[in-house]
């Protein structure tokens, strides 16, 4: 039976997300001959009724298909909805539509909206996991995670050369509010000697002394400490700020690392603090990311084609799957395992990543 499907992109923007859109495109319409409909904005979309018809080559340039490589979203993403209060405007909008099911990327949060408005209204829905801080339950990797960490470990190694050449400590602020995979992965792949994480307690004295240890064994003048913007101070605070519109965004956990250790180290040691922030988003996807978000969209029409609604995929043991995406939203965010073999393979080669043996709750 030919199906009429709609897609859209919800939550913050990663690298893949055009990939995705490009292989649901393709697959459903070349394949199955079915119909489908780019939402705009995520769900302010379905509340305003913005949807562009999407083919094949709609987007061509001289037979040249930008999807598989450009980064952000076409279909732009925002979210300002407040689901509780027009739960039945959005819903009436899946229905307005004509949709026989909709193919949803997001995160953790996005993909919590997308199931209740699902089970609400009866939609027949799919999602697909993105995210920078890779920490949707149930799939090892979510898209945009690998190009992420590639630009984090190009800006260590870049701010490597400077620290070097000024015997200075630097210390790089990246993304990850609740869990600390982007840290973890991007501070062993780019050489930091310290890496602070939201799930681990760490001791200011414990950097200093790592600092101190690269100074005054090795003749080493200078360190990397990669910190996760969800990472609490040593009392157990979050470090954060409110933008102009009111909002509270997670900032400053850089800078209170940079003067502890000053502080710590008797103002001897020379800090300096870079804060990624949204450079971490952006970008051209990476080869590994354009390889996920093309399984990805893919799998996503093959389960709306068997009828297979209210699923994820996924990527597990190095196969797509698919997860009941009440299992998901259930156990998102995933943290970082204190246990996990990253985290002990860190420590084997000598990087600082916290306490042994203490978990924050």
């Amino acid at each position: 039976m030919k199906k009429r499907i709609g897609i859209l992109t919800s939550g913050g923007d990663c690298p893949g997300l055009n990939a995705v859109i490009r292989a649901v495109v393709n697959h459903a319409t070349l394949t199955r001959d079915w119909e489908v409909v780019g939402i705009l904005y995520g769900i302010q979309g379905l509340l305003e009724r913005k949807f562009i018809e999407l083919k094949p080559h709609g987007l061509d340039l001289r037979g040249i298909d930008p999807l598989l490589n450009a980064g952000g979203t076409i279909l732009g993403s925002l979210n300002k909805v407040d689901t509780d209060a027009r739960a039945e405007e959005v819903i009436s909008g899946y229905r307005d539509l004509g949709l026989d099911a909709l193919i949803a990327t997001g995160g953790d949060g996005s993909l919590a909206i997308l199931h209740k408005l699902a089970q609400k209204g009866g939609w027949n829905p799919i999602g697909v996991p993105k995210t920078i801080d890779n920490d949707v339950a149930f799939t090892d990797r979510a898209v945009g995670f690998d190009t992420a960490v590639n630009t984090i470990v190009d800006a260590l190694y870049r701010l490597t050369f400077t620290a070097a050449s000024h015997d200075r400590v630097m210390v790089v602020e990246v993304m990850g509010r609740q869990a600390g995979h982007l840290a973890l992965h991007a501070g062993i792949a780019g050489g930091a000697d310290c890496i602070l994480l939201p799930e681990i307690p760490y001791s200011i004295e414990k950097v200093c002394q790592k600092i101190v240890e690269l100074r005054d064994r090795w003749n080493r003048q200078f360190a990397i400490v990669v910190v996760a913007e969800g990472a609490k101070t040593t009392r157990g605070e979050s470090r954060a700020y409110t933008n102009p519109l009111g909002e509270v965004r997670l900032r400053g956990i850089g800078q209170y690392v940079a003067d502890e250790i000053s502080r710590c180290s008797g103002k001897t040691i020379e800090v300096r603090v870079t804060v990624l922030g949204h450079v971490q988003r952006g970008g051209i996807p990476s080869a590994s990311d354009r390889l996920l978000a093309t399984v990805f969209g893919k799998t996503a029409v093959d389960l709306v084609a068997a009828e297979n609604y209210g699923q994820m995929v996924a990527w597990q043991n190095g196969r797509v799957t698919s997860v009941p995406l009440q299992e998901v939203v259930m156990n998102s965010p995933r943290s970082v395992n204190p246990q996990d073999d990253l985290v002990e393979t860190a420590r084997a080669i000598g990087i600082y990543v916290g306490d042994v043996g203490e978990v924050k709750v």
